[in-house]
């Protein structure tokens, strides 16, 4: 589904969203909840990348077809790594787990892969939108009056 691309702003308050989400991933891991940790590592990413896709003018209703037009329109096309569609795919599923499992057998180690996997896709995801919009880094602060 096709629109207009997404005002600067709008990208800019979707990749805080990623970081928000990144924050409370990483409270979660410090605080042994690998369960936790899984669920926000992945809405930190998806996020992100959902900035990466309304910039394009992309937006869609359910997380599947989110995650399969990134895939098509970014990681297929070679503007991201091979691997990140795959880093997705395991973050979905340790979501999912660690969401509606009753007991979760998420570990400790892969909450700290999701943690990592997610700040690398924010990172590729910021620095794809920092060319084009000049969206400052997560250590950098808005210029006044942006």
């Amino acid at each position: 589904m096709k629109r207009e691309p997404a005002d600067r702003d709008v990208i800019v308050d979707m990749l805080e969203t990623a970081a928000q989400k990144l924050r409370a991933a990483q409270r979660a891991f410090d605080d042994n909840d690998a369960a936790d940790c899984a669920s926000r590592a992945y809405y930190a990413a998806y996020h992100a990348i959902s900035a990466v896709l309304a910039h394009a003018g992309l937006v869609f209703s359910t997380h599947g077809q989110t995650l399969g037009a990134f895939n098509r329109e970014f990681v297929h096309t070679g503007e991201f790594p091979p691997g990140t569609f795959r880093q997705l795919q395991r973050l979905f599923e340790d979501r999912q787990r660690g969401d509606y499992e009753i007991r979760s057998t998420l570990t400790i180690e892969a909450a700290a892969e999701d943690l990592r996997d997610a700040e690398q896709i924010i990172e590729l995801c910021r620095a794809s939108l920092e060319l084009d919009l000049h969206v400052p880094s997560a250590d950098e602060p808005e210029p006044p009056g942006s």
